[in-house]
């Protein structure tokens, strides 16, 4: 896909904000989000509420931002404005959200957070994000294979 320059560096910076945000918050500290996870530790006063802060300030943007596409006649980096299809809450939705579930949990990282940790603690990092990359192709070829098989290609 060729991206004009206002998309590459708008994505750059949209990148290095996000980084910045996650280092700030400290959301890329695996025990930070373990901690946020354990409502077991509610009662006891060890549960840490502030990733749902971190959440609500991006549903809080997403919201605002999504509407934008109402008020401006077209995108100010990119052709067009992708226009979200709505679609049911279907059988690979809720396998995928409980196997992202599952290593979320199991490790208190997921994607962004992970790739962010790789400019901190590379050395610690490194085989997680190599087997999470190595897991996304795989499913990709897997649902590309599976598509074309439904085709009849």
């Amino acid at each position: 896909m060729n991206r004009s320059l206002p998309a590459l560096l708008a994505a750059a910076a949209s990148g290095i904000i996000f980084g910045i945000g996650l280092a700030i918050s400290r959301m890329i500290d695996p025990q930070k989000v373990l901690n946020f996870l354990d409502f077991a530790a509610i009662p006891s006063g060890g549960w840490d509420p502030s990733l749902a802060f971190v959440m609500l300030g991006g549903v809080l943007v997403a919201f605002f931002g999504m509407r934008l596409d109402r008020l401006m006649v077209a995108p100010l980096a990119v052709p067009s404005f992708i226009r979200q299809v709505h679609f049911e809450i279907d059988r690979p939705i809720v396998t995928g959200a409980a196997i992202f579930g599952l290593g979320w949990g199991l490790t208190g990282l997921c994607p962004g957070p992970a790739i962010a940790n790789l400019g901190l603690i590379p050395s610690s990092i490194a085989l997680f994000v190599a087997a999470m990359l190595v897991g996304s192709w795989s499913m990709g070829q897997i649902m590309q294979w599976s598509a074309n098989r439904r085709a009849g290609g």
